[in-house]
């Protein structure tokens, strides 16, 4: 049995392309294989807070000297971590807004992460953790972008992951959506493509 971790960040609930390729990917993925726990986080739904002084005193401070709130931030911290080590495979969600990724994907990130946690400093720099883990994005852009200078996505997400080991990284683009029906059916039905066969 494999676990999948989904992480939603789109701001829309309805309408959203993003989640649309999410529901396909998860019911594709469902029916080849069944005995899978897959598991949904919606960072619209629970939104995570961005980086900030009581994190940081949460991660760095002894527990006994830690306050309620730090000791609160560290706990959620260590819940989005432990979703994260806990899964075989990593799936995001990301809509492209303003030519990158979410503020709420971003924030999730902040608190993933994590020095001696998901990597680690040694003598010839920072090694990933998270080594053996696949992870598939599914990204919904209104124009094309993908292979271009206006792409702040797939460049800084495939670092991301790779600086915290996984490098067995797929994007699946669904481009086009507001450039008219044409170019929008198109791109929906490319990335669907892509969606059968990763399935």
């Amino acid at each position: 049995m494999s676990r999948i971790l989904v992480i939603e960040s789109s701001a829309r609930q309805q309408g959203s392309v993003s989640r649309q390729l999410t529901a396909d990917f998860i019911a594709q993925w469902q029916a080849a294989h069944p005995q899978d726990e897959v598991t949904v986080r919606d960072l619209a739904k629970q939104p995570v807070p961005h980086l900030d002084e009581t994190l940081l005193a949460g991660w760095m401070k002894p527990a006994e000297q830690q306050n309620d709130a730090e000791k609160a931030a560290a706990a959620r911290s260590n819940e989005l971590t432990d979703e994260v080590l806990a899964a075989d495979v990593l799936v995001l969600a990301a809509p492209m807004y303003n030519f990158a990724i979410p503020s709420t994907l971003k924030a999730w990130l902040d608190h993933v992460l994590r020095a001696g946690v998901t990597f680690k400093y040694t003598e010839t720099g920072p090694q990933g953790l998270l080594t053996g883990k696949r992870a598939y994005v599914l990204t919904a852009r209104g124009g094309i972008y993908a292979g271009s200078g206006m792409d702040h996505q797939e460049p800084y997400l495939r670092q991301a992951l790779a600086f915290i080991g996984i490098h067995d990284v797929q994007f699946i683009h669904a481009e086009g959506l507001n450039m008219g029906a044409e170019f929008s059916e198109q791109g929906l039905a490319k990335a669907r493509e892509q969606l059968a066969q990763v399935a």
